[in-house]
């Protein structure tokens, strides 16, 4: 037996807003914003990302991040950077080379050349 991934869930204080900012990166769709406490983000590739509104997101280190990558990493970087997510860091393992970087809610995520 195996398991796949079907969908990564945030939590946030306004999923709306957070699943609208994804679903403009990924080039997604949103989907079932009823009552906006829960609301989908259905990419054209990969599993889903759900954004689950909570009164009080967990505090610290995010244990769970998302990979990403783009044919021109930097120039993703800078529009991701110009729709609003932050730089968190840059790193440099010789042949592999990837960017930090954090959502409006400070969720991090990387991305690398891919």
């Amino acid at each position: 037996m195996t398991i796949s991934v079907g969908m990564i869930t945030f939590d946030t204080l306004d999923a709306p807003a957070l699943a609208q900012w994804w679903a403009r990166q990924t080039g997604g769709a949103v989907e079932g914003e009823g009552g906006g406490e829960y609301v989908i983000v259905r990419p054209p590739a990969g599993p889903l990302l759900a954004f689950q509104q909570v009164p009080d997101p967990t505090p610290g280190k995010n244990r769970v991040h998302l990979d990403l990558s783009a044919a021109d990493r930097d120039a993703e970087v800078e529009r991701l950077l110009a729709d609003g997510a932050m730089l968190v860091a840059r790193h440099d393992e010789g042949d592999f080379v990837w960017v930090v970087l954090a959502d409006p809610d400070g969720n991090h995520f990387c991305v690398a050349h891919g």
